[in-house]
């Protein structure tokens, strides 16, 4: 999803004035992400969804306290991450990320479903991924979605979780690191970096 800062400005402008459609169009715009983030940081679908929910409450009743310094995706998911955190925080243990389910996401690539192969390896390889997601501390997991599943640059992820550009890198050295020590069982021991 393209930044238009003129759109965004006039988005919230009509939201700030209580434009109920205005605010339907927020949330169509961002719902799909939001949800998707907070999907993998908890582990119950049903909380997702609250916590989707709570995100816009939380907006729409906020609104007037968005300043604009950054961009509206990066604000929601401030908020998404800071309620994924109380959360954590409420039931004193760790995020999870939900295995299975996932939306669809289209793309171009060809259809290998049909291979009963190619489909128990892909199954695979995604439990795996989602178990080492899922052993990653809640920091490092956090920053890896923001920025390999949300395209988020680093200066937004730092701003979305209050961090300096720097830990933001780290953290997302780390995530990484973590992941490939996990996935290389799997795909062979790595013949270099990329």
């Amino acid at each position: 999803m393209k930044h238009d800062a003129t759109a965004e400005a006039a988005l919230v402008s009509a939201c700030r004035r209580r434009d109920d459609a205005a605010f339907g169009r927020l949330i169509d715009l961002y719902q799909a992400r939001i949800y998707g983030f907070v999907k993998r940081m908890v582990h119950d679908a049903e909380d997702a969804q609250d916590l989707t929910q709570e995100v816009f409450i939380r907006a729409y009743q906020g609104l007037d306290r968005f300043d604009g310094r950054s961009s509206l995706r990066t604000w929601l998911f401030r908020i998404a991450t800071n309620l994924c955190i109380d959360r954590s925080r409420r039931l004193n243990h760790t995020l999870e990320v939900v295995s299975g389910g996932e939306e669809e996401v289209w793309d171009n690539t060809p259809d290998h479903r049909w291979d009963p192969e190619t489909a128990a390896l892909s199954a695979e390889m995604h439990d795996v991924v989602e178990h080492a997601l899922a052993q990653m501390s809640d920091k490092l997991r956090m920053v890896l979605l923001l920025h390999d599943r949300e395209d988020m640059a680093y200066e937004e992820i730092a701003a979305t979780m209050s961090l300096p550009v720097g830990t933001v890198k780290s953290r997302l050295f780390l995530a990484r690191e973590s992941l490939q020590k996990t996935l290389k069982n799997y795909i062979g021991a790595p013949g270099g970096q990329q």
